[in-house]
């Protein structure tokens, strides 16, 4: 919400004739309701205002009306004075709390107001979902408005009201992005000027762009209950009062839609794997299925290391490139020659498999991609298209290209083995990317395959966009180690460390994904400008994205380099435990408790007859019948490479995996030069203070704890409780506020949270009916005999015994439920939305799951057994799904709907092309809708 210039809110023959003035005062006035130590403050972009820190802005005071509190403050500004404000919760030392969502208010003063007069903004706190339709899934897609400036009629109001010693001017202004063309909206209440409460004798309020809609009028002070604009409550000198009233409150919007990882989509057109172009077919059936959005999994290159391995799409290369495994190589040129022709049809036939072949789909593209580039690259490089292409995006491009050319030249992504170009300078790039470099024509066609990837998914994206439907992205929480962005960026990285996941549901030593965590202090310095570049590249594509992981930005579980599983880790940033903290509960033993804690009794518990081997193998004896791991086993990297040599030359005596899980039992990693052991342990050491611990994740579950003595026990208890899920709340809390806010406005996307996993209870709840880390519905529904018994009987209500297969009819009773959430998305893999039809359930459940969080490893493969040509030729399903749409109240695309139910907009009068705003001249009315739970992110 903001508030434009005054000539653009009210006729200037208003203020005709006026003197000049000095000096005014300018008052704001909100309604909001805090908690005990909390105050409202009122920040702008000029310094009376604090120039946008929060430490300097003007404190607001706080009165009693009824039951509400209204805060209020004010400045004094001289003529011509302009400036943009917010206002923020704050505590007692003004450290931000909650701020406002949505755009900066805008303050401008009119013309002709007199020395000494004042002007009063009444506004409403602008809560998330106030900004939400000003959003790009909103405004661009949902709520696409016809609204011409043009057409606004502001009307003739040349009424000199500063004769009227008693005369007050009130603009009401209000937004309403959801409104058909040719509808109206009108101010009525109590007073004559606002129709004594008929609509058709009301104040109808003018259109001014951006969704905004104003209103002036004249109105007499006279005295009066508090319910009125003209009360006795209103100071005899304020002469103007800008009353806005926030978003036109209306039921909530709320919207269904379905994911699919690109890689899983079938077409008749596509090679082996899903494609950009074959969104455009989603799309279609999205929309006769009654979708307002499609939802994909991370889309940017991951050829990292030129295998399957690459599969998994949240270990990105780049964050700005797109994948080459979606490019649709029929595309490239209109002018195929028929050799090349030929060669797709049969790659076509050889690739259209069960899953992805990763492997020989990305081989057959590039392939294919290269020789059509010999034929056509001067013809595309020298093209216009190409040349602004090139001219928006050379500052990722060309590191993006000279990388993966060095990348195959030396058959590896570690560029420690790059020699001199290891290390990154833009002199190097030049020369890598120089017209005059041998290698030249390979750097040009990695720009003509980015360039070709841009035009597809940019077909695909306008096409979806112009059929109401979001094409929501997703940005992963991490970057590959080996990846453009570490080699050009490294000082953004702890490239020492591995970001990933505690022990949780889905796996109980926890998860290392791989990726360098974050140096959010050295990206602070340029305001975060690496996340906002890839926002902004985004949103070139997408008008919504999922931020993958969101409790990384409040914290993260990082894990030394050297770590394999994800057991070893500790949140950053957190508080430690102290040794004085420690002590003073009177423990003191910080060796005992930090080291490995291997007895003889444990090993021979592990690996039975195995165990000398290993003693021998892996351990020295540096007590009777106490151990610790030697040099050269000391990390679990080191376990396992000296394992592998083991296997190698026969020696184990159990399967290696076998015996490295058993060892991992044991094992903690030295960290930096400190010797802390393995996984035994109860507390970490800090790797840059000794003086500082972290208490090893589910520590109760170790011996080295269930061999301490009961006080011990109960101390340390108690603190992992306080490490865990109380000391750090506020801290994580002032961390997200430092970066969530830079990531959701530097794009208009509309930004949706996943945080799955050990939720702190600063971070708001959420909800998903599922996620590609999950079981898909047939598969939760067969893999639980007991859940499923229990499910049947106390939710579906039945006392027969449940089918074990979740056949139709047990699938759409779940569906059903999630559509009728209350939630604003309900989001459906589209393996679950399936099931509703018995013919598309002949594979296994257990195949159509994407990911298994437990396996690093895992291959990204899945591919639906149907068609999207097919599904879109079945009525039966499409209706199926767009009356759960409907019954559920959730909204209906504008090319499915009709009458009443034709969009949201039909909770107005639009037969009557009316729409009634009931303000009677009433400020308390309309604070009941402030709030003190604002999220920082819209969530699913």
């Amino acid at each position: 919400m903001s508030l434009l210039p005054l000539e653009d809110m009210v006729n200037p023959g208003l203020f005709s004739g006026n003197k000049s003035v000095n000096s005014v005062k300018v008052s704001f006035r909100i309604p909001y309701f805090t908690q005990w130590g909390q105050s409202l403050l009122v920040c702008g972009s000029v310094p009376v205002l604090g120039a946008w820190n929060v430490k300097r802005g003007v404190l607001l005071s706080v009165v009693h009306q009824g039951s509400e509190l209204i805060w209020g403050g004010s400045i004094t500004v001289p003529k011509g004075f302009q400036c943009q404000y917010s206002y923020y919760v704050v505590d007692d030392k003004k450290n931000v709390l909650r701020w406002e969502m949505g755009k900066k208010r805008e303050l401008i003063l009119p013309e002709g107001v007199q020395s000494g007069q004042e002007i009063e903004f009444r506004d409403l706190w602008q809560a998330a979902s106030d900004s939400l339709p000003f959003r790009s899934a909103f405004k661009d897609v949902i709520f696409r408005q016809s609204w011409d400036l043009s057409e606004a009629t502001v009307g003739d109001n040349h009424i000199n009201f500063e004769s009227e010693r008693e005369a007050v001017l009130v603009q009401f202004k209000i937004s309403c992005p959801n409104v058909e063309k040719d509808s109206s909206i009108y101010v009525i209440g109590s007073n004559t000027k606002l129709g004594q409460w008929k609509a058709e004798k009301g104040l109808k309020l003018s259109y001014f762009g951006e969704s905004v809609w104003k209103a002036e009028c004249v109105m007499q002070r006279k005295s009066g209950s508090n319910r009125e604009v003209s009360t006795n409550s209103t100071r005899s000198d304020v002469k103007y009062i800008f009353l806005s009233d926030g978003m036109l409150r209306e039921t909530p919007w709320r919207g269904a839609g379905v994911a699919i990882p690109m890689f899983s989509v079938r077409s008749e057109s596509d090679l082996g794997v899903g494609e950009f172009l074959d969104l455009k077919l989603l799309v279609d059936w999205a929309v006769a299925s009654g979708f307002h959005l499609v939802q994909l999994l991370p889309i940017n290159d991951t050829s990292v290391h030129g295998m399957w391995w690459d599969s998994y799409p949240y270990s990105s290369l780049s964050v700005f490139a797109l994948h080459p495994l979606y490019l649709r190589v029929q595309a490239l040129s209109k002018n195929l020659p028929e050799e090349i022709k030929k060669e797709i049809e049969k790659a076509k036939q050889q690739l259209d498999q069960k899953d992805v072949d990763y492997e020989a789909t990305m081989a057959t593209k590039l392939s294919i991609a290269k020789k059509v580039f010999s034929q056509e690259k001067d013809l595309i490089l020298n093209s216009s298209s190409f040349q602004q292409f090139f001219c928006e995006n050379e500052g990722w491009l060309k590191p993006y290209a000279a990388f993966c050319f060095l990348r195959d030249f030396f058959e590896t992504s570690d560029r420690s083995q790059w020699g001199r170009f290891a290390h990154y300078s833009d002199d190097k790039l030049e020369k890598l990317v120089s017209k005059d470099s041998l290698h030249y024509e390979i750097i040009c066609f990695h720009y003509y395959v980015q360039y070709h990837l841009h035009l597809q998914l940019s077909e695909a994206a306008a096409y979806a966009r112009k059929k109401g439907v979001i094409l929501k992205g997703d940005l992963p929480i991490g970057v590959d180690k080996n990846s453009v962005d570490t080699w050009v960026y490294p000082n953004l990285f702890r490239m020492n460390t591995s970001t990933g996941a505690p022990p949780d549901y889905f796996d109980k030593n926890g998860q290392n994904w791989g990726f360098p965590t974050y140096n959010w202090e050295e990206m602070s310095k340029d305001n975060y400008g690496w996340w906002r570049a890839r926002l902004t590249q985004m949103a070139k594509y997408f008008t919504a994205y999922r931020i993958d992981h969101i409790l990384g930005f409040f914290r993260i579980w990082e894990l030394p380099d050297h770590a394999v599983t994800g057991l070893v880790g500790k949140f950053r940033p957190s508080i430690p435990l102290s040794q004085e903290e420690l002590e003073r509960e009177g423990i003191w033993d910080f060796n005992r408790l930090s080291r490995p804690y291997i007895k003889r009794e444990l090993l021979e518990e592990k690996f039975g007859a195995a165990w000398t081997f290993v003693a021998t193998t892996f351990l020295n004896e540096f007590d009777k019948n106490f151990y610790e791991f030697k040099e050269d086993s000391n990390t679990e990297k080191k376990i396992a490479s000296k394992l592998k040599t083991c296997s190698e030359s026969s020696v184990l005596l159990e399967s290696e995996e076998k015996l490295r899980r058993n060892l991992f039992d044991l094992s903690q990693c030295y960290i930096m030069f400190y010797a802390i052991g393995l996984q035994n342990i109860v507390l970490i050491l800090d790797p840059e203070n000794p003086r500082k611990f972290y208490p090893r994740f589910n520590l109760e579950d170790t011996s080295s704890f269930q061999d301490l003595d009961d006080h011990s026990k109960n101390v340390l208890k108690r603190l992992y409780n306080d490490y865990y899920f109380c000391r750090q709340e506020n801290l994580w809390r002032q961390n997200a506020l430092k970066t969530l806010p830079v990531l959701l406005n530097s794009s208009d996307m509309l930004a949706c949270g996943e945080d799955l996993g050990l939720i702190p209870s600063c971070v708001h709840p959420v909800c998903a009916p599922s996620c590609h880390d999950c079981s898909t519905l047939r598969a939760w529904w067969e893999e639980d005999e007991d859940r499923r018994l229990r499910f049947f009987k106390n939710v579906m209500e039945s006392d027969e015994l449940p089918p074990d297969q979740c056949v139709p009819e047990v699938a759409h009773f779940i569906i059903r439920q999630h559509f009728e959430a209350p939630s604003m998305w309900a989001i459906f893999p589209l393996q679950d939305l399936l099931a509703l039809k018995e013919e598309y359930t002949t594979r296994p459940a257990r195949e159509e799951t994407i990911n298994d969080p437990t396996n690093p490893k895992h291959y990204w493969r899945y591919r639906v057994h149907v068609s999207l040509e097919s599904l879109i030729k079945d009525i039966d399903l499409q209706t199926t799904i767009k009356d759960l749409v409907s019954w559920s109240g959730r909204s209906l695309p504008k090319e499915e709907a009709s009458g009443e139910d034709a969009s949201p907009v039909a909770a107005f009068s639009v037969a009557e092309a009316v729409t009634v705003l009931s303000v009677a001249e009433a400020v308390s009315e309309k604070q009941k809708f402030s709030s003190t739970t604002e999220k920082p992110v819209l969530v699913k």
